[in-house]
């Protein structure tokens, strides 16, 4: 079991990296499990988050931006920065998360302040994590809460990027090197 962590500012693709190498992994025949959170755009702008879960592709609308908030009453109810997020939308994805374990890669797109300063979030993550039932796992991580999720992961290889590309396939090519 190999744990990465994943950083970059935002936009700098890390999901996209996440997209890649889950299709390399599936291509390689390996189970792969978790969450993703692409960006959801309208015109061009950044308008909310979504979640996917990576096993089934089913999707749900994580969070949306506060600007664009208008439903009412709604379960967009946890407020961060510009962004409300969907309870329900989170008690899916930790179900999910729930229900991961065992498989051969783990993506778990992103763990930040929810997570880490208020209790919600894929707290699941946090609690699968640590049972090492994967050939790799990768999780998502800003660069300002990286020592938080080191403090609480341990042991992880650290990959900034972006990466040119060749790192980056390197990078995937090291991740599916470990099928046994």
């Amino acid at each position: 079991m190999t744990l990465y962590i994943i950083t970059a500012p935002s936009g700098a693709g890390k999901t996209t990296c996440c997209c890649s190498l889950a299709d390399q992994a599936r291509a390689a025949g390996w189970d792969v499990a978790g969450i993703l959170s692409p960006p959801v755009f309208e015109n061009g702008e950044k308008v909310g988050i979504g979640a996917q879960d990576l096993r089934t592709n089913e999707t749900r609308h994580l969070a949306i931006a506060a600007s664009t908030f208008n439903l009412e009453p709604s379960t967009f109810n946890i407020p961060l920065g510009q962004w409300l997020f969907s309870s329900s939308a989170l008690a899916w994805g930790n179900q999910i998360l729930q229900t991961a374990l065992p498989c051969d890669l783990l993506i778990i797109d992103e763990l930040g302040p929810l997570e880490f300063f208020q209790g919600e979030g894929w707290q699941t993550a946090l609690e699968i994590l640590p049972c090492g039932e994967y050939k790799a796992a990768v999780v998502i991580v800003r660069p300002e809460l990286l020592q938080n999720a080191i403090v609480l992961l341990g042991q992880a290889e650290v990959i900034t990027l972006p990466l040119d590309p060749q790192s980056f396939e390197n990078w995937h090519l090291k991740i599916l090197n470990l099928t046994s």
